[in-house]
C-alpha cells in the first residue's frame, strides 16, 4: 500500500523490452534506503518488486497487464519517473490510500498556469470519471492529488509548486500518456452496489403468450 507521497524521482537507466514484457533499470537514491529484494517500489504509480539492487539503482520486472494498464511501455532511457516506497507501519497518511493498481491512463488535455499554480486537464475514460468526485480524491502517475474539476470528458487538478519541484508531472505535454487509480473506496462502494442491486427480471409475455391464453 501507498500513499501517492512521492519520496524523489529516478531515472530510468536501462530496458530490457520483450513482445509483451520487459524488465526495468532505475536510478535511485532515497527509495532505496533499507530496500531489500522482494520489496514493493511504485514507479508512475505501478506497484513493482525490486528484483535487483545495486548502490544507486535497483531492476524490476514488468508483465503484459502492466504495460496494457499503464504508461510503462512508453518510458525510454533517461526518463524522469515518480517513486515511492510501500508504506511503513509507523508512516504517516500524507496522501490517500493508494494501491498501485492503475485502472487506466488518461490523456492530458490543457495545461494553465494560474499565479502560483498550474492546472493541468486529462481527460479519461468514463469508468474512470464515473469513479471520480470534485474535492476527493486520484492518483496522477503516483502523485496523490486534489480534483478541482469535473467534467463529462475530463477532469482537473492544480498543481502547488511543492508537487511541480518533487514530481514529473510539470514535464508532460499536452498529449502525454499519464496513469491513473481511483479511489479505492470508490471502487468497492462500486461493487457493492453492483452487487446488492436487483436483477431485472425479463419479461415472459410475449404475443405468442397471449395467442396461447386467449388474449389475442
Amino acid at each position: 500500500m501507498f500513499t501517492g507521497i512521492v519520496e524523489e524521482t529516478g531515472r530510468i537507466i536501462g530496458i530490457v523490452s520483450g513482445s509483451n514484457s520487459g524488465t526495468i533499470h532505475i536510478q535511485a537514491d532515497k527509495v532505496l534506503e533499507n530496500t531489500k529484494i522482494g520489496d514493493s517500489i511504485a514507479v508512475n504509480g505501478v506497484c513493482l518488486t525490486v528484483t535487483k539492487l545495486s548502490n544507486n539503482s535497483f531492476n524490476a520486472d514488468v508483465m503484459p497487464e502492466t504495460l496494457r494498464r499503464s504508461n510503462l511501455g512508453l518510458l525510454k532511457n533517461g526518463d524522469a519517473v515518480n517513486l515511492e516506497r510501500a508504506m511503513a507501519a509507523d508512516g504517516r497518511f500524507g496522501g490517500h490510500i493508494v494501491s498501485g493498481h492503475i485502472d487506466s491512463t488518461g490523456t492530458v488535455t490543457n495545461i494553465k498556469r494560474e499565479e502560483n499554480a498550474v492546472w493541468i486537464e486529462i481527460s479519461a475514460d468514463k469508468t474512470v470519471l464515473a469513479l471520480i468526485v470534485e474535492k476527493g480524491s486520484i492518483t496522477i502517475d503516483g502523485i496523490s492529488l486534489t480534483v478541482a474539476a469535473l467534467s463529462d470528458s475530463s477532469f482537473s487538478v492544480s498543481v502547488i509548486p511543492h508537487t511541480a519541484q518533487q514530481t514529473t508531472l510539470l514535464s508532460k505535454n499536452v498529449g502525454s500518456k499519464v496513469n491513473l487509480e481511483n479511489d479505492i473506496i470508490g471502487k468497492y462502494v462500486q461493487r457493492l452496489l453492483n452487487i446488492n442491486q436487483p436483477q431485472k427480471q425479463e419479461s415472459r409475455i410475449d404475443e405468442e403468450f397471449l395467442a396461447k391464453h386467449g388474449f389475442i
